[in-house]
């Protein structure tokens, strides 16, 4: 739990209002944080408090339609990277595992290789009852074959050569808590079936033993492959697919989430300046646009590396576009419907100037060359909140 804050709620049923819920959850492996601002009664903010894995701070805030951010962070130790951003790409997803986590079903997250399958996973069971518990992962196609059976069924002593103890496997070990199954769509077929037993019957028998062992746990699987052609291919099956896919979450690709790379190139940046004891102050105007215009083919992943190189990289104390090996992409043709473009024109513009702002209106309002009142205006006109 944080321990940072902890504010007391005198009363979570009078906050019938619109209200903004800073919700902060961290167990051994991770830790998640989402603030959003939502119509909600006391009984939500009686429910987050029930977990007793966050720290819930409610803010009443007035009840003009203005009122805007919606920001999610999910990090983890050990992980490639940290969910930050305000898209409407990503906070669609993260709308989906506030609804998704509380609730005891399977889920496949989807999504191209780098883009935070992993650390979605973590902070989908940071934010569920099972949060005390283990989070268990492995990954299906970094093992072999002949030993992956081992491996998440566990066995007993002399069910095969070199198998001097008792030891358990992965499945079992994540009892109570979240098994996390990456890179799933690599799963052997000859695998495929006795993972379809354990999910039907919750049961696992260790190799070379007996004893039917039950195990109550959650299953998060991920993967960068499309499941729907490996089941046309027969080589994923299709029982085994409905069994883990009661709830499928898409992680959108960092080129889709306009405006993200920046905020989290600005994370990273203040992540590497302290931990390489490096004095950079931030980036160039033209790295800015640089971040904004990559297509980012790598995600998050190439992101964080190209951010670190550039940071132990340097020679001043501001990174440019050549610190980043960065150069502005191409403009595309353009649309012929003139009012869609000019649509699609102002909301990028508006979302990369928030993200540059870094949420402050004032800026971001300066750098479009408008007014404060106008910059609402438009908020208000794309559905855009800040």
């Amino acid at each position: 739990m944080d321990s940072g804050t902890n504010p007391h709620i005198e009363d979570p049923s009078s906050l019938r209002k619109r209200t903004r819920f800073n919700l902060k959850c961290s167990s051994a492996e991770g830790s998640c944080q989402f603030n959003h601002t939502v119509e909600s009664s006391g009984d939500m903010m009686e429910r987050y408090a029930s977990w007793g894995l966050a720290t819930v701070e409610a803010i009443q805030l007035p009840s003009t339609p203005a009122v805007v951010t919606a920001d999610y962070r999910a990090s983890s130790r050990g992980c490639a990277g940290m969910f930050v951003g305000n898209s409407p790409a990503i906070l669609k997803v993260c709308r989906a595992i506030e609804r998704v986590a509380p609730a005891n079903v399977s889920v496949v997250l989807t999504g191209e290789s780098g883009c935070g399958k992993e650390v979605m996973a973590r902070a989908l069971h940071a934010a569920s009852t099972r949060s005390r518990q283990r989070f268990v992962a492995i990954n299906c196609a970094a093992i072999p074959e002949t030993l992956l059976e081992s491996e998440l069924f566990g066995y007993e002593r002399g069910a095969f050569t070199g198998a001097v103890k008792q030891t358990v496997g992965k499945i079992e070990h994540a009892h109570r808590g979240t098994l996390f199954l990456d890179e799933i769509g690599d799963l052997p077929l000859s695998l495929q079936a006795k993972l379809l037993r354990f999910l039907q019957e919750r049961v696992v028998e260790r190799l070379g033993g007996r004893k039917e062992i039950e195990v109550d746990v959650r299953v998060v699987c991920a993967t960068h492959r499309d499941l729907h052609k490996l089941l046309q291919e027969g080589s994923f099956r299709e029982d085994l697919y409905y069994r883990l896919a009661e709830i499928s979450v898409h992680i959108p690709p960092l080129r889709d989430r306009v405006g993200d790379a920046v905020l989290m190139a600005r994370h990273f940046l203040a992540q590497y300046s302290g931990t390489q004891n490096r004095p950079i102050k931030g980036f160039s105007t033209a790295a800015l646009s640089a971040l904004d215009a990559y297509s980012w083919p790598g995600n998050v992943r190439e992101l964080q590396n190209r951010v670190k190189r550039a940071v132990i990289m340097a020679d001043g104390q501001q990174i440019g576009p050549e610190d980043l090996d960065l150069t502005p992409a191409p403009d595309q043709p353009p649309e012929l419907d003139l009012r869609l473009c000019r649509e699609l024109v102002e909301r990028t513009v508006l979302q990369r100037a928030l993200a540059r702002a870094d949420g402050n209106l004032s800026l971001a309002a300066r750098m479009i060359g408008v007014s404060r009142p106008t910059l609402y205006d438009l908020l208000r006109q794309h559905g855009m909140r800040t």
